[in-house]
């Protein structure tokens, strides 16, 4: 027993599917403006956790000490970037063929292009799943109907 140990959990977080914050708000505008469509390649993996998820994660590891070290806070479907565009435009009701070229997306966010949108990382949540975490929004296209209040 280690008497003043603390636990430490890391969060690993991919993108958060919340519609008035974080990636996917800036996403949205070329999207409404029937504008979307893959970035660079859109073979890049997109590791995806929809909002009501990581906070019910959150809660399940701040509940369970068996918890600790780092915790992927991701859905566990990961996506290409491409059916990742395909999905958010079907979820808007607006086409997603417009595709932006590496350079294009890295010449309007600089850094951020790259670090986020351009270079994916397939992000599995196996420690969540080993503590018996269950996802409400397991699947991309669900959780971008749930996320706008619309039919999957």
């Amino acid at each position: 027993c280690r008497p003043h140990a603390r636990r430490v959990v890391l969060l690993r977080t991919g993108i958060v599917l919340e519609k008035d914050g974080g990636p996917l708000k800036e996403m949205l505008l070329p999207y409404k403006l029937g504008l979307g469509g893959k970035l660079g390649s859109g073979r890049q993996i997109w590791s995806w956790i929809h909002r009501d998820d990581i906070v019910r994660l959150v809660d399940h590891i701040i509940h369970d000490s068996n918890i600790e070290g780092p915790v992927n806070a991701t859905a566990p479907e990961p996506v290409a970037q491409a059916d990742f565009a395909r999905a958010l435009g079907a979820a808007l009701h607006r086409p997603a063929i417009a595709p932006m070229p590496a350079f294009v997306a890295r010449g309007m966010l600089g850094e951020f292009a790259d670090e986020v949108l351009l270079n994916g990382q397939y992000v599995y949540p196996q420690k969540a799943l080993d503590h018996d975490f269950v996802f409400q929004h397991p699947a991309l296209d669900e959780a971008l109907a749930a996320t706008f209040n619309t039919q999957a």
